[in-house]
């Protein structure tokens, strides 16, 4: 266990009679991570949240936060702010009225912070409008003011950007940058796949409330290794000659998109190259393309029947009889 590590979490599972819905996860969120928690919806993330914070006790395992174990000690969540699923106010109040109350529950000259905070999230000039006015941006944003008032060292989001429209989706990703260039850890829960890929430096992937992967999303990117992206004057054609040729494998087309394939080495690339010129498929393009981590995730979380396996866990979580809501 990394004792004084923002959060670290070994072994942690949780079931509901028969349905495990996290199992077995461990993780350590280190200082100055941009942390990605990323999973298929119903895939565990919020539930491991929910313990990470003391809310729900886990059936076993145990998490540390900054050394400290939240079902035991409040203390543990002292430097931790941020929301899990959505933040809640109160409609019928402004919103720098909700933040008084944030702060009056923190103390610890919080309220005298509200106005950066607001400034920061950029609602100063609606602060006094009623929250339940708002858009769900403004909320979303409100919630992080609401955590920024009490200058944790930890910010916890879960998917922050749900709901928001491409330029609120845009402000969210900057304020995190900035936040995180302040020196501030975020951990970050979404399935919005590219905002991960452009924010974090770490990532674990949950799949049926295992974890399938943690690690530096650079060491990911390199052990996926490159595909090779393929245009030709004939690509039909081409697709005959990749198919079954020793050295070249998951070979896939999607529309009219190029064709992408795996290379064992250059020779095998060479053979192909003069074996698309023998067939008249006239080579257009042929170049290396880095794994996004999008290829990666559902690599991991569908492969090796993961997308039937997912699809019965959620069904079996969503029923009021067989498992939990």
């Amino acid at each position: 266990m990394s004792e004084q590590a923002p959060v670290a979490l070994r072994g942690l599972t949780k079931k509901y009679g028969r349905i495990t819905a996290v199992d077995d996860v461990s993780l350590t969120v280190n200082e100055g991570d941009v942390y990605g928690y990323l999973g298929p919806n119903g895939a565990g993330k919020t539930t491991s949240l929910r313990m990470m914070l003391g809310l729900i006790t886990p059936t076993a395992g145990e998490a540390r936060v900054f050394g400290k174990d939240p079902q035991r000690s409040v203390e543990a969540l002292a430097e931790v702010a941020g929301f899990v699923e959505a933040p809640r106010f109160y409609p019928y109040l402004d919103g720098i009225t909700n933040l008084r109350l944030v702060a009056a529950l923190d103390g610890n000259s919080a309220e005298t912070r509200i106005a950066e905070a607001l400034d920061l999230v950029e609602l100063s000039d609606r602060a006094g409008d009623k929250v339940g006015g708002y858009s769900h941006g403004m909320r979303q944003r409100l919630g992080i003011a609401g955590a920024l008032i009490r200058s944790p060292k930890l910010l916890l989001l879960d998917e922050p950007t749900t709901g928001l429209d491409p330029g609120g989706m845009r402000d969210m990703r900057a304020l995190i940058g900035r936040l995180s260039a302040e020196g501030m850890t975020v951990m970050l829960s979404s399935h919005l796949l590219a905002e991960v890929e452009e924010l974090c430096n770490r990532v674990a992937i949950v799949r049926s409330g295992r974890i399938v992967y943690e690690g530096e999303l650079d060491e990911m990117r390199a052990a996926a290794g490159l595909t090779i992206r393929l245009r030709t004057s004939d690509d039909e054609v081409a697709l005959r000659v990749l198919a079954g040729r020793r050295g070249i494998s998951d070979v896939v087309r999607h529309g009219t998109a190029p064709i992408q394939f795996r290379a064992a080495d250059e020779t095998a690339i060479g053979e192909l190259s003069r074996a698309l010129a023998d067939s008249g498929a006239l080579i257009l393009e042929l170049a290396p393309s880095a794994a996004t981590l999008e290829d990666l995730f559902f690599e991991l979380t569908e492969g090796e029947g993961g997308a039937a396996a997912e699809a019965k866990r959620l069904d079996e979580l969503s029923d009021p009889i067989r498992g939990p809501q």
